[in-house]
């Protein structure tokens, strides 16, 4: 079942990324998402090839690999039958520029993920 966009404004203003944007931002970022649904299995971005899309995970899970190891497993809110929400990387830097705050969650996020993998990789090695 599609969205119409005022009720994917709804649903992302309950994910912890967004939580700090206005309605108005919420609409705003609601218009530029499309929402995708994907069947289990299906591959949604593969290393090593160039983003293209910001994607926020609605329902679901999905795995992130490197290689053939699974190295987290992301559900609904994060930022990855799966539903998701695409935003096109040129529209999400627009949306970054404009959104200091969003833009600040957004580091953060990433940071922490950093954070994690090389702790990951530090206990593997040990």
């Amino acid at each position: 079942m599609l969205l119409r966009a005022d009720r994917r404004a709804e649903l992302i203003r309950g994910l912890p990324l967004f939580e700090l944007c206005s309605k108005r931002d919420l609409r705003r970022i609601a218009a530029l998402a499309e929402e995708r649904t994907l069947e289990t299995g299906s591959e949604l971005i593969r290393e090593g090839e160039p983003g293209r899309e910001f994607f926020v995970v609605v329902d679901g899970e999905i795995e992130v690999r490197r290689g053939s190891r699974r190295v987290a497993r992301l559900g609904a809110g994060s930022f990855m039958p799966l539903r998701v929400l695409a935003i096109e990387g040129r529209d999400f830097v627009e949306l970054l520029d404009s959104l200091p705050e969003l833009w600040l969650k957004v580091a953060r996020a990433l940071a922490d993920r950093v954070d994690a993998d090389e702790a990951a990789e530090a206990l593997t090695r040990a």
